[in-house]
């Protein structure tokens, strides 16, 4: 079985948990055999270095333009996104990764990203509980939640704030292979798993 490529969307002022929490659990998680499951890499906009939040700089592995196909995407939040939501190449390039049928994730604002994409529209959904009332003001289409940390619309994982991204990408984990499997990758994360 080849690993499925997962493709990690950062930009400037990205926080840096909501895409490095999803980058070690798809990264570290594995069958039992410790076959990998998943091929996990930092796509960006260009190939300049990225400044995150808190000022850590990343090299990004590939840009929207260059990357192999992936199975699975991860928008990330942060203050980034009120700069990227008016960024249509950004906008374009997570409709057409959806297009082409990648399991399509956010992890807090990153769901603001989504959402202004209209693959939102009618379907369930949240964010970092601190955005709630803007999503909902911008985004009146969208059915957004305050209670859950994963919603899960089927091609479509949206989750809340931060630390939530570790637990939507233990929950993809859980849904493509077992539980096992996630509580095993949670553990060798020494991550306490809220099991969404």
């Amino acid at each position: 079985m080849n690993p499925q490529s997962v493709g990690i969307l950062i930009f400037d002022e990205v926080e840096v948990l909501d895409f490095c929490g999803p980058f070690e659990v798809f990264s570290s998680a594995s069958a039992e055999d410790r076959t990998r499951l998943y091929t996990a890499t930092i796509i960006a906009e260009k190939s300049d270095i990225v400044s995150c939040r808190g000022g850590l700089l990343v090299q990004p592995n590939h840009t929207i333009e260059d990357h192999p196909p992936l199975d699975i995407i991860v928008i990330p939040g942060g203050y980034g996104t009120r700069r990227e939501i008016d960024n249509p190449r950004i906008i374009d390039w997570i409709s057409a990764q959806h297009a082409d049928n990648a399991l399509t994730t956010s992890v807090c604002t990153g769901a603001f990203l989504l959402a202004k994409t209209g693959l939102l529209d009618g379907k369930r959904a949240t964010t970092h509980w601190g955005t709630i009332a803007d999503i909902r003001s911008q985004f009146p289409a969208v059915n957004t939640l305050d209670d859950l940390r994963v919603v899960d619309e089927g091609q479509i994982i949206t989750s809340a704030g931060v630390s939530a991204g570790i637990d939507m990408a233990l929950y993809v984990v859980e849904r493509q292979h077992s539980h096992a499997i996630a509580a095993t990758t949670a553990r060798d994360m020494e991550y306490d798993w809220r099991d969404a």
